[in-house]
């Protein structure tokens, strides 16, 4: 049976680790030829899994907020595989955990360069692309749940994932009727390279066991468990959703902070 993006050819990018390896991985097992970028050589390593389990990858170490970085993954998926129907602008960094009052003019440009302007230009050139072919296509940005509302981030990382849940509302009217969608996800605390300070920090503390606690579901996700959304995302199944911002993030974004509560007590 032909996988759900059979045919279809796909950029990644923090393609190296975490989210963007699961869904290198997923996308490959569903039929997509890809084209990986990362910052870092693990995307290499990412690319060699991909092809020793038969798929078909490229990979490129780029900076995905460098436009002559982004303009290359593209021409690389045209010059491979000779269309685009795809592309998960989803490299990112956090930036720490740094206070408003601490943060300096050049962290914070580098958090917005990375994290917004990247998604921006992945949706210029690939969006671009998409459109002139004239046979639509899918763009997908990661956000954050700190892009939602405050608490889940520093203040550089949760204005840059605001700014990439607008910026997907907005490329969708921009590209009315090239049947070019794009969304955006929002994760929850997810396990990826990204976090693992965070996780190593409350394994030394002997709190592991607290991570995620505060959603319903009360854990982290795998990076796996993200993936699959964008797949979906990606392929025809979500033919219908455009300009969305999808949380995933265990319900932790469906309520304000309150005191716990057990089945059948009240609220107070």
């Amino acid at each position: 049976m032909a996988g759900r993006l059979a045919g279809k050819v796909a950029i990644i990018t923090g393609a190296g680790s975490g989210i963007g390896r699961a869904a290198a991985r997923i996308f490959a097992e569903e039929g997509a030829q890809l084209v990986l970028g990362d910052k870092t050589d693990a995307v290499h390593e990412t690319a060699r899994a991909i092809v020793a389990a038969g798929g078909q990858v490229q990979a490129l170490q780029i900076d995905a907020g460098l436009e002559s970085d982004v303009k290359k993954l593209v021409d690389t998926a045209l010059a491979s595989y000779g269309h685009l129907d795809v592309a998960f602008a989803n490299a990112g960094i956090s930036g720490g955990r740094v206070g408003i009052f601490d943060l300096t003019p050049e962290q914070w440009t580098e958090v917005l360069r990375v994290n917004l302007i990247g998604p921006w230009l992945m949706i210029k050139h690939a969006g671009k692309v998409m459109a002139d072919a004239g046979k639509g296509g899918s763009i997908i940005c990661t956000a954050s749940v700190a892009g939602i509302r405050s608490g889940a981030g520093g203040p550089s990382y949760s204005a840059s994932k605001a700014g990439v849940i607008n910026l997907t509302q907005v490329s969708a009217q921009q590209l009315c009727e090239t049947n070019v969608r794009v969304n955006a996800i929002c994760p929850g605390l997810t396990q990826t390279g990204m976090t693992k300070p965070t996780f190593d920090m409350a394994k030394d503390k002997g709190v592991e066991h607290k991570l995620g606690r505060l959603n319903p579901l009360r854990r982290a996700a795998q990076p796996e468990e993200l993936a699959r959304v964008a797949l979906f995302l990606a392929s025809d199944d979500a033919s219908y959703v455009n300009g969305q911002a999808i949380a995933v993030d265990g319900g932790l974004s469906s309520s304000h902070p309150v005191t716990r509560q057990l089945p059948g007590q009240t609220a107070v």
